[in-house]
């Protein structure tokens, strides 16, 4: 009986150290798990994906190259790629880059890259270079976003007409009543340099340009057919706002599926905060690696 119970003691504590423990889970929208396959399907029937991403976590930036390599085996050449980390001004490096012309440290060298472009964004852009794929730089030129934030929106009309090719048409529609602009609203003011006062709407209005600009390159870049896979940070996208009503304000029949990527202490204990901010949620560690 002592052999039997020592055994079985022997057995469960094998079975609690070999037990999964899963990098990640997958939810839907409602907060209940779904599999990786069923939402690669639903990637790949739509126009526009948005992969919500946490800048930093380096978890977050292996499951986007997955999913990356994972549509492009179900779209092929159909699938167009893009990002808020690159500029719009940058779109003819980033064209010379993946057509060969320029080497890795040109590009590097001429281009605005972040400062984990090595480890998170670089393997994206490479793989659009290794299958013949459109990569479109979506985001503003910081300098103009800048020029809202202390200008409001009617600074960029001082702009020439080269410059506003870089930018959303003006002029852009603004509902600060969205929930996501309200936020940043009743986050206040801050002080620029030299001591001068940035509004909270200014500062807003700089996130709705940006939301409005990479809306407008995702459009100009997009066919029927295609899909159009955008990674941006996930505040751009989450509760199907920002770049999202953007597009729906353009193009109400476009069929966009969101994915949000948030951390938690225990990952199948997600925060109820999360659900419906997106058609896809990845929960991740908080205790992940982070790449800066």
């Amino acid at each position: 009986m002592k052999t039997y119970l020592f055994a079985l003691i022997v057995l469960l504590f094998t079975c609690s150290l070999s037990s999964d423990k899963p990098a990640y889970l997958l939810y839907n929208k409602h907060l209940k798990e779904t599999s990786y396959q069923k939402m690669l399907k639903e990637l790949a029937e739509a126009d526009i994906v948005f992969f919500g991403e946490l800048h930093d976590n380096s978890l977050n930036h292996w499951l986007e190259l997955q999913v990356t390599k994972d549509l492009f085996k179900e779209k092929k050449e159909k699938l167009v790629l893009g990002a808020e980390m690159f500029e719009a001004d940058n779109q003819t490096v980033v064209n010379e880059y993946l057509k060969g012309f320029i080497t890795a440290k040109q590009f590097e060298t001429e281009a605005k890259v972040w400062q984990n472009y090595q480890t998170d964004y670089k393997p994206l852009l490479d793989f659009a270079l290794k299958n013949k794929l459109n990569f479109v730089a979506t985001n503003i030129p910081r300098r103009y976003a800048s020029m809202v934030s202390k200008g409001g929106l009617d600074a960029l009309n001082q702009l020439s007409e080269d410059a506003k090719k870089n930018i959303a048409p003006l002029p852009i529609e603004v509902d600060l009543a969205l929930p996501a602009y309200a936020e940043m609203m009743k986050m206040g003011g801050m002080h620029g340099g030299g001591g001068t006062s940035i509004s909270a709407e200014n500062i807003t209005k700089a996130q709705i340009i940006k939301d409005a600009t990479m809306a407008n390159f995702i459009l100009k870049n997009w066919q029927q057919e295609q899909c159009f896979l955008h990674y941006n940070g996930s505040y751009h996208s989450n509760n199907f706002e920002g770049i999202v009503w953007h597009l729906k304000r353009k193009n109400p029949a476009l069929k966009i599926v969101t994915i949000n990527t948030i951390e938690a202490s225990d990952i199948e204990k997600p925060s109820e905060k999360a659900k419906n901010s997106a058609d896809f949620i990845f929960v991740i560690p908080d205790d992940m690696t982070k790449s800066y």
